[in-house]
């Protein structure tokens, strides 16, 4: 008498470092879009509730260009610290509410000073609320796109 084993075959998924980079692209520029899009409307409200219409930094080429410059770099600098502090927890804990602090700095000397033509308090504080919606929506994407980037090279 015989026995017979029967294999069932898995078939393998092999990840590559580009899909994972693909992955964290995606997901990057989605926070792109989705941060450029929240500060649309915070731009318009800022009109809305009377901030010069003509404002440049209220204008989408500037907060969307700024925008996506600074979601881009801010996942090169997560990603270095992930990478390089010895407790990237605790690092970003503390390094992220200090650069949205700092991100303020331009805005209060903008707004003391009006070095900018038409500056007034609601357009600062349009600004300094497109940093913090910025924040908000910028990290939970980079751990989103660390998770998938875990994933890949697992």
């Amino acid at each position: 008498m015989s026995t017979a084993t029967r294999t069932t075959a898995r078939p393998t998924v092999r990840r590559t470092a580009g899909t994972g980079a693909a992955r964290t692209a995606l997901i990057v520029g989605a926070a792109v879009i989705v941060a450029v899009a929240v500060n649309a409307l915070i731009a318009f409200a800022a009109v809305a509730a009377g901030a010069p219409s003509d404002y440049s930094p209220l204008l989408p080429p500037a907060y969307a260009s700024l925008t996506a410059i600074a979601v881009i770099v801010g996942w090169f600098g997560w990603k270095a610290v992930r990478t390089r502090a010895r407790d990237p927890r605790r690092t970003l804990g503390i390094l992220v509410p200090v650069i949205g602090v700092l991100s303020f700095l331009p805005d209060v000397i903008l707004l003391t000073t009006g070095f900018i033509p038409g500056t007034t308090a609601i357009a600062v504080l349009a600004l300094m609320a497109m940093h913090v919606t910025t924040l908000a929506i910028a990290i939970p994407a980079y751990v989103l796109a660390g998770r998938a980037k875990a994933a890949a090279s697992a």
